[in-house]
Formats: structure tokens, sequence, C-alpha cells
């Protein structure tokens, strides 16, 4: 088991926050001196001092708020912005809100710190040229389990959606194109060939899998693998490797049919109140030592080669962390459908839902 270096788990910092929907403050004191940034992020998706450091060094105060996933942002921004400065969301999510002007351009003479960057991070498909988004974190979605509850090691999503072995030890993420596209990775298909007959095929296996399943969970698979509640999850693979931190009976595969290729990004939404803050919190995230220190704590592939300098084989040979290059090989990168498409994929999630 890795030990904690950490006097609390990164979990428990602000899963009780999130349960409740609070938000969790920095000193009011600051707020004279530089204002304040609303800031909405992933569950244990910060470092345990970041927030604290950025006000020190500032003098501007953050306020933070949560969301479980990608499907929940969307749904509080689409209607008008409620008052973020600064959000998180993942590469076909930040497709969807260029294309619905939810973002705006950034202005990179105010994020010096960007020189950072891995160069295979400055031109993605999903924002070339990097106009509205900096990269956070990036990694893959694969099956945490326990490893003394399975008969091998489960290394197909036919282990999570069609097998009778684990039934009713079972839980998936809640997004529904998510768990549509490691459906359609099982088919055989590429996890960006939604049609129609693709969509029927996983919306039917679903359903027909559906009262193995325990829980289609908002982010907290690896919760679940914890308290014991269930013994396979499909998961962010930083999530399970917080679990790992806690329980070496934990483990953590990209299955053979590969997993999704994900990347989080930091991103101004239209309509914010505190531009000039939120650029400076992303050149602050994006610093050697501030991103060395969120990397470390929550275990995810940071695209920062400066603060990777700074951390050590334990975390940059990590291979849960840096996949080997089979599992990359037979993994994908998630592409913004169109709106028609996603309406098919909410439909059919519907009918999953209300499936018995």
């Amino acid at each position: 088991m890795r030990k904690s270096r950490l006097p609390i788990s990164r979990r428990n910092l602000l899963q009780g926050a999130a349960a409740v929907g609070l938000t969790l403050n920095l000193p009011k004191g600051a707020r004279a001196e530089g204002g304040q940034v609303n800031f909405y992020n992933w569950d244990t998706y910060i470092g345990e001092t970041t927030l604290d450091d950025f006000t020190g060094a500032t003098g501007i105060d953050v306020q933070y708020d949560l969301f479980a996933d990608n499907d929940e942002l969307f749904a509080k921004m689409r209607n008008g912005n409620p008052g973020y400065d600064l959000i998180v969301p993942t590469n076909d999510y930040v497709e969807r809100m260029i294309q619905a002007d939810m973002l705006v351009p950034l202005d990179h003479s105010k994020i010096p710190n960007m020189k950072n960057l891995d160069p295979g991070f400055a031109n993605p498909a999903h924002d070339p040229g990097r106009k509205y988004t900096m990269p956070y974190m990036w990694g893959t979605i694969g099956i945490g389990y326990r490893k003394s509850a399975v008969s091998k090691t489960p290394d197909s999503w036919a282990d999570l959606l069609t097998s009778d072995e684990y039934a009713g030890r079972i839980a998936t993420l809640s997004e529904a194109q998510t768990v549509m596209q490691m459906a359609m990775k099982l088919m055989g298909k590429s996890l960006n060939d939604w049609t129609d007959e693709n969509i029927a095929a996983a919306e039917a296996m679903i359903i027909a899998q559906k009262s193995r399943i325990t829980a289609f969970a908002p982010d907290n698979g690896q919760d679940l693998l914890l308290a014991g509640e269930v013994d396979l999850a499909m998961e962010w693979n930083g999530d399970i490797l917080q679990a790992m931190d806690e329980d070496d009976d934990i483990g953590y595969v990209v299955p053979k049919e590969g997993g999704l290729l994900w990347e989080d990004d930091l991103c101004i939404p239209a309509g914010g109140p505190n531009p000039e803050g939120a650029h400076a919190l992303i050149n602050y995230i994006l610093g050697a030592e501030a991103g060395a220190a969120i990397a470390d704590f929550i275990y995810y592939a940071t695209p920062n080669t400066a603060a990777r300098a700074l951390l050590g084989p334990e975390y940059n040979e990590n291979p849960a962390i840096f996949p080997s290059g089979e599992a990359m090989a037979n993994s994908e990168v998630s592409i913004f459908p169109g709106q028609d498409v996603i309406a098919k994929i909410d439909a059919a999630w519907t009918r999953v839902k209300a499936a018995g």
C-alpha cells in the first residue's frame, strides 16, 4: 500500500461540503485587496492548500463549489452563468460550450506559466491553439476493483456490462454518454460512432445488465469500493488511485477493449464577474510548484512538465497514472457528436433509468 503523505485523505477534505452543497470560503480579509474568484470544480480535484496558498500570494479570495459530473456542470451553466469565474469541463463538453458561446477566449499574456505545459497539449482538436482552455489534468476511465473479491483481473468491459459474475456488486458512472461509450467499446465500435444502431445496442446492453448494477454512481464509485458496497466500479483513474492510497486491496485496469482518454480544462465561462481573477488563478495553478502539489495530492496525470520534474518515480512511473502504450493505443478521446445526437443519447438514457 502506498503510504499517505497527508494527515487527511484527499477525498475527505471536500466530500462533506459536496454532499450538502456547501461552499468552502477562504479568509474574508483578502477580499478587500483582490476580490473573489468563484471556482466550480470536481470533487477531490485540487491540492490540499492550493486555494489558501493562492489567496496568500495574490490577495484574491476563492469561493469553491463542487459538481459531480459534466452533465451537472453543463445544466448549471446552460441557462446563464450563476456567477462562476472558473470552471473545469472535460474536453468533449468544452466543445459543446464553445459551440454554445458559453466560454470566453483567454488572454494568453496573462498566463505566462503556460510555458510550463507539455508542447503535446498546445493544439488539441477540441480547442485549436488553446483559445478557450488551459489543460488541467488528463487520464483514463477504466475499472476499479477489489482484488480479494475477483476471480481474475477484470480486464474487459464485459465484467461490468454483460457478465453476471458480480451481480449486485457493480457500479458504473452516472454520465449517459460515458457509460454508453464503454458499451460501444465492448461491442468493438469506436466510442465516437454514434449511429442509431449503436445507440440502440448500447441501450439494450445496459438495460439487460441493469438488475446487476448496484449504482449509477455520480463520481463516487471509489467510495463505494472503499465501503465494500461494490467490487467493480467504472471510474476515473485518479479517483481509484486515491482509493488505492487508502486500501491496498483495490486495483485499477484499463480494459483490453480500451477506454476513454479525457482531458479536463480550466475555462472562463461567459458572464463571470471576475475574469481578471480567473486568469490569475489559472496562471497560479500552472506554476511548477503549485502544479506539482496538486498532482501529488489528487494523483491524476498533469500536462505540466515543470511540475512533473518536481515529482518522483512513484508518480511519474505509475502506469495507472500514465498508461502503457497498449492501453493508450486501444483508448480514444471523446468528440462532441452534436446536439442532435446528444438528444438521442439522453432519450436512450431516460429509457435505461426507467427500465425495471
